[in-house]
């Protein structure tokens, strides 16, 4: 395990390089034995430090939930990071230019709780503390350099974790759903950049079922001493690999009967 020191300066670092929009290098090159729970440790102490500063928490994203993105970061385990309240945009928003470093977005299923969740749970208990289910996107961002510039090593998991899951924003669709009344396995999107067809995916490609990550998130949750509240946002999981936002980008997500979502960057 790295000191505590080291888990306060890293989150320093990663809250300094938000407000700056500048990227830092390679957690994992600075401290090369660090672990996942090393990782979550820097990831809430920066909760700690955004709370502090009058951020709330209003829900939680799963990533890594698919094979090809594991795969390709040589795990077996998503990752999970905080959603806060100043990361919230209305589909048909704009983001403002240098918002964001370098954004990415991804599209996924929003669950929004109506009962609490921690530690051991079922699928039945995920869906029956599900307000409802809609059609979101996310927003990435990256605090910490993909590639580092000298050696060509790529972040791993330990960065991306400590890194808040890259996560920078959300956008929720407006439809409403019945979390029993859709097979989730089913349901995808026809993701457009400009009018132009860019990516199209299912829930399945998300652990076989959407649900199936708010089950480990709380197990996750739980070994930390965290739970999901009701009314806050989960993130299950993205069923596209992300997609490059610079200036002057349109998103359109369109989930079919599920609803639609939307998003552009100045």
């Amino acid at each position: 395990m790295i000191s505590d020191a080291e888990v306060s300066q890293a989150a320093a670092d990663l809250l300094a390089a938000e407000s700056a929009r500048r990227q830092i290098g390679l957690l994992s090159l600075r401290h090369p034995g660090m672990t996942l729970d090393d990782a979550y440790r820097i990831q809430i102490a920066q909760m700690a430090q955004k709370l502090d500063q009058g951020r709330e928490i209003i829900g939680w994203k799963i990533g890594l939930t698919s094979k090809v993105m594991q795969q390709a970061l040589k795990i077996d385990t998503p990752d999970s990071g905080v959603l806060y309240d100043d990361m919230l945009f209305r589909s048909g928003d704009t983001v403002p230019k240098g918002r964001f470093i370098g954004p990415r977005i991804e599209t996924e299923i929003a669950f929004v709780l109506k009962a609490p969740l921690e530690g051991e749970v079922s699928r039945a208990d995920v869906l029956a503390a599900t307000d409802y289910v809609c059609p979101s996107i996310e927003i990435l961002d990256t605090r910490i350099l993909r590639v580092d510039p000298d050696t060509g090593t790529p972040r791993i998991i330990t960065d991306t974790v400590s890194d808040n899951a890259a996560n920078a924003g959300i956008v929720l669709g407006e439809a409403r759903h019945d979390p029993n009344a859709v097979d989730m396995r089913w349901v995808g999107a026809i993701v457009e950049v400009g009018g132009q067809v860019e990516a199209t995916g299912l829930g399945a490609a998300v652990l076989n079922d959407p649900v199936t990550g708010i089950v480990w998130l709380a197990k996750r949750m739980g070994n930390y001493g965290q739970r999901m509240e009701p009314g806050q946002v989960i993130l299950s999981g993205s069923f596209i690999a992300p997609i490059e936002c610079p200036s002057g980008t349109d998103i359109r997500a369109d989930f079919g009967q599920f609803g639609e979502v939307s998003i552009s960057f100045e």
